[in-house]
């Protein structure tokens, strides 16, 4: 069985990450199943789910996961050789909802990881590489609410699990993709427009 990559990209609102991803993903030349964890809330977020519909390809399949993610996608990946996942931040968010506002961070963490743990073991199971998109959210104001300060650990928690995984981890900066592993000390000119940076390239 041909054995696919886990690749997480990491970056802050409109930092160009889910763009990056699309990109990467089809590029790969393998059928691509779109995994969506996003949920209809409100009219607002009705309109970013069109807007990120309207941008990927025609022939992608959706399958619509806000949690539960793995026993889904076992049952909808058939042919995918690329599973994007987006994204890690509202799955996290659907799971603090599901189990409430009193839930700790710890147990909160515990339920995320086990869902990507079935994500990863189905992509495994089928070759697929995954291509998982997450908000860096630590970066920023510590929320003045405890929910909000769980979620936010929690998330950064979850990414850190899933980067001490994957094979390849980029942090998106302005559209810039920066690789963060497997770190390189390749200094060659970039060949196009979006091929990762390494910290060693920034100037």
């Amino acid at each position: 069985t041909r054995r696919g990559m886990v690749i997480l990209i990491l970056g802050g609102a409109r930092s160009g990450k889910s763009e990056y991803a699309q990109r990467l993903a089809g590029e790969m030349g393998r059928p691509v199943l779109y995994v969506a964890t996003a949920t209809v809330g409100d009219e607002e977020m009705a309109e970013r789910i069109a807007r990120h519909r309207a941008a990927r390809p025609a022939h992608w399949r959706t399958l619509e996961a806000p949690t539960g993610v793995g026993e889904a996608l076992e049952a909808a990946i058939a042919d995918a050789g690329v599973v994007l996942m987006d994204c890690l931040t509202l799955l996290v968010s659907n799971l603090l909802m599901e189990l409430g506002e009193t839930v700790g961070e710890e147990a909160l963490t515990k339920r995320a990881v086990g869902e990507l743990e079935e994500v990863l073991r189905v992509c495994e199971a089928h070759g697929a590489t995954l291509i998982a998109v997450s908000n860096e959210v630590g970066m920023g104001l510590v929320p003045p609410y405890p929910m909000g300060r769980v979620y936010r650990d929690a998330l950064g928690r979850v990414n850190q699990w899933l980067a001490a995984r994957a094979d390849q981890v980029v942090l998106m900066v302005a559209g810039i993709p920066l690789q963060l592993k497997p770190q390189t000390t390749d200094h060659r000119p970039q060949t196009t427009d979006h091929r990762p940076q390494t910290i060693d390239d920034r100037p």
